[in-house]
C-alpha cells in the first residue's frame, strides 16, 4: 500500500508540472492582455507601453513562466494586475462558496448513489431496477443548465419556494441557498455514480465467495455490508474521480447560473479583465483539486480491494 501510495504521489507531480505548463500557455494565449483592456481610454500608447513594462507583461514567456512557476513553488501565486493584492487573497475569498457547494453535494451524491446502486443490483432486471434505469438514463443525458433553468422557473419563478440566486443572502443565514444548485449538481453525477455500483453490486453478488457464503447461511445484511459493499464500491469511487472533472465543471456552471460568488465569478472576471496571474492561480488550484481527487479515489480503491494494485 505504502509503495502505490508513493508512486500514484510521484506521477500526481508530473502530472502537475505538466498542467502547469499548460496552464500558463493557455493563458498567455488570451488576446489582449490587462493594459489594453483597462487603460487604452484613458492613456496614450506611450503611457500603455510603460504601464505594459511595469507590470512585467514586456517580457518574454519563458522568463514570466520561470518567475511564474519559481513563486508557485513558493507558494506565491502572484500578484493581480488589476487590484494589485496577491492571487491567493483571491483564491482565499472565492474558494469559500465553491468549496461549500462542493461538499455538500458530494456528501449527498455518495450515499444516495450507493443506495440506489445497491438497491438496483439486488433486483437485477426487475421493476424497480428497469424503472430507476430508465430515469438516470434519462438524466444523465439533460446538460446541468438546462436543469437550472427549469428548477429555477419551477421552484423559483412559478411556485416562489426556493430563491434564484444568492444575490443579496448570506449562506449562515439561509442555508435553503443550497437546495437549487445542489440539486442541479446530483442529476448527473448520481446517474453515473450509481450505475456503476449497480454493475460493481451484480458482480459481486455472482462471486463464488459470496455464493458459498450463501450457503453457509450467513445473514443477508452482513453479506452486503462486510462482502459485497466494498467490492461493489470501488466502480463507484473509479467513476466518482473520473466525473470529479465533470462535477468541478458542473460547479462553476452553477455558481454563474445562480450567482454564487465562488470560483466561476472570479475566473470570469479575471479572464474578462486579462488578469493573467488570478487566471493562471484560479485554473492551477481547481487542476490541483482535479489531481488530488482522481489520487484519493486510486488509494480508496486500492484500500478497499488491494488486489487491484496487481491488476494494474
Amino acid at each position: 500500500m505504502r509503495s502505490y501510495a508513493a508512486g500514484r504521489a510521484a506521477l500526481a507531480v508530473v502530472q502537475l508540472a505538466v498542467l502547469s505548463v499548460l496552464v500558463f500557455i493557455l493563458t498567455s494565449l488570451l488576446p489582449g492582455d490587462a493594459a489594453d483592456l483597462r487603460f487604452t481610454e484613458t492613456l496614450s500608447p506611450e503611457q500603455v507601453d510603460r504601464l505594459r513594462e511595469q507590470l512585467g507583461l514586456d517580457q518574454p514567456a519563458p522568463e514570466r513562466f520561470v518567475h511564474w512557476f519559481s513563486g508557485v513553488l513558493s507558494g506565491d501565486l502572484g500578484t493581480s494586475l488589476i487590484s494589485g493584492g496577491p492571487v491567493s487573497s483571491i483564491v482565499r475569498d472565492s474558494v469559500g462558496a465553491t468549496l461549500v457547494l462542493t461538499l455538500a453535494t458530494l456528501a449527498v451524491v455518495v450515499p444516495l448513489a450507493v443506495a440506489l446502486g445497491i438497491l438496483m443490483g439486488t433486483r437485477e432486471n426487475g421493476r424497480l431496477d428497469r424503472a430507476i434505469t430508465s430515469v438516470t438514463l434519462a438524466l444523465s443525458a439533460i446538460p446541468d443548465f438546462v436543469i437550472a433553468v427549469v428548477l429555477i422557473a419551477v421552484f423559483s419563478l412559478k411556485l416562489g419556494w426556493l430563491p434564484a440566486t444568492w444575490i443579496g443572502s448570506s449562506l449562515l443565514a439561509s442555508p435553503i441557498l443550497l437546495v437549487l444548485p445542489v440539486t442541479v449538481l446530483l442529476g448527473r453525477t448520481v446517474c453515473l455514480l450509481s450505475r456503476q455500483v449497480r454493475a460493481g453490486t451484480i458482480t459481486a453478488l455472482n462471486a463464488e465467495y459470496v455464493v458459498q457464503a450463501r450457503r453457509l447461511g450467513i445473514p443477508r445484511r452482513r453479506l452486503l455490508l462486510r462482502h459485497v459493499l466494498p467490492n461493489a464500491a470501488v466502480p463507484g469511487v473509479q467513476e466518482l474521480a473520473r466525473t470529479g472533472d465533470t462535477l468541478l465543471g458542473g460547479v462553476l456552471v452553477v455558481e454563474a447560473i445562480f450567482a454564487i460568488p465562488g470560483f466561476a465569478t472570479a475566473l470570469v472576471d479575471g479572464v474578462e479583465t486579462r488578469d493573467i496571474p488570478t487566471v493562471q492561480g484560479l485554473t492551477l488550484v481547481l487542476a490541483v483539486a482535479a489531481l488530488l481527487i482522481n489520487l484519493v479515489a486510486d488509494l480508496v480503491c486500492n484500500r478497499l480491494v488491494p488486489r487491484t494494485e496487481l491488476l494494474r
